[in-house]
């Protein structure tokens, strides 16, 4: 099984809630920001990269947990990874889409906005942090959930 948790940019909230996922940061309180900080790939993915998979790391099941962007063109993202695994003989079930993004406030939004869209990262890169640390317990349910399914399927 893979784990795919996708945002807009494959910065901010899928990094947060594959780093729960993969025990990088807490799930049992709200993560430090320099916790958060030190989350792989947090606050680093360029515009270029978005769309690209990353390999994330592995859960206590042993399952694959990836992150991606899709900038504002998600359905157009998924049905192009859908269909590539219809091409490719990859079975649909064997795969969780996981959008992150619902999970977003307003201060992440427009701190990923100036850190990664005009490059004031030392401006941007503080409010997203505060942004994910006042929405946190949200992105640990949201990771329970996914793992609540996962175990059905180990």
């Amino acid at each position: 099984m893979k784990v795919i948790y996708n945002c807009y940019g494959s910065a901010h909230s899928s990094v947060l809630a594959a780093g729960i996922h993969t025990g990088i940061v807490p799930d049992d309180r709200v993560a430090t920001a320099e916790e958060i900080s030190n989350i792989p790939h947090y606050d680093r993915t360029d515009t270029e990269e978005i769309g690209t998979v990353y390999y994330f790391g592995k859960d206590e099941f042993g399952f694959d947990v990836y992150i991606m962007g899709m900038k504002s063109s998600p359905k157009i993202v998924k049905r192009a990874l859908l269909s590539n695994l219809r091409i490719f003989g990859i079975d649909r079930t064997k795969m969780i889409l996981v959008d992150t993004l619902p999970y977003v406030n307003n201060l992440t939004r427009i701190g990923g906005f100036l850190s990664r869209g005009l490059g004031f990262v030392n401006l941007g890169r503080p409010l997203t942090i505060y942004g994910l640390q006042k929405s946190y317990k949200r992105f640990i349910n949201l990771v329970k959930s996914v793992k609540k399914r996962l175990d059905h399927i180990s």
